[in-house]
């Protein structure tokens, strides 16, 4: 097992889920990941949701899973329980991949796995997250490989899933 003070991949850590459960994020071993910070009430939660659910519905069966973080840091537009943004996600946009507890992805509070995707990899203006849907997409043994703006459209990063999965 991996010392918390010095994780090495993204399996090192544990997560809450959106019922409060502890999740192992070593179950992913092996598995291409895009980690993302959602926000419902954010004007480019459409576009987002739509399409990680349709890179998610193309690719689930070969390997790929998308863990989606929400997050009410950016013009508090994710002000719901857990309950009602696992209603918003699921029942809106069909979101059939995992939807885990709230987080901050900023700050001196933010969640350890923040921190590390973070320093695996900085943004283009520092390391801070900017907004909703910042895309970290991770390789099967739990290195990040690639930071994507909230900007970037999931089928954007499509070719990238499709390398990092052996199938370009």
């Amino acid at each position: 097992m991996a010392s918390q003070s010095s994780p090495q991949s993204v399996h090192d850590f544990t997560v809450k889920d959106a019922r409060g459960n502890d999740v192992d994020l070593s179950i992913y071993k092996g598995k291409v990941l895009l980690i993302v910070n959602v926000a419902s009430q954010c004007g480019a939660n459409g576009i987002n949701f739509t399409e990680l659910t349709q890179l998610y519905e193309k690719y689930k069966n070969q390997g790929f899973e998308i863990l989606a973080f929400p997050c009410n840091q950016f013009g508090s537009q994710e002000p719901g329980n857990s309950e009602e943004i696992v209603e918003f996600a699921c029942t809106r946009f069909k979101a059939e991949y995992p939807i885990f507890d709230k987080v901050e992805v900023n700050g001196n509070n933010a969640a350890p796995i923040y921190k590390f995707l973070k320093s695996s990899k900085g943004g283009l203006f520092g390391d801070n997250i900017k907004w909703n849907f910042s895309k970290f997409l991770v390789d099967k043994d739990g290195k990040v490989v690639e930071r994507h703006a909230p900007t970037t459209s999931p089928l954007n990063i499509e070719y990238d899933v499709k390398k990092l999965l052996g199938i370009a």
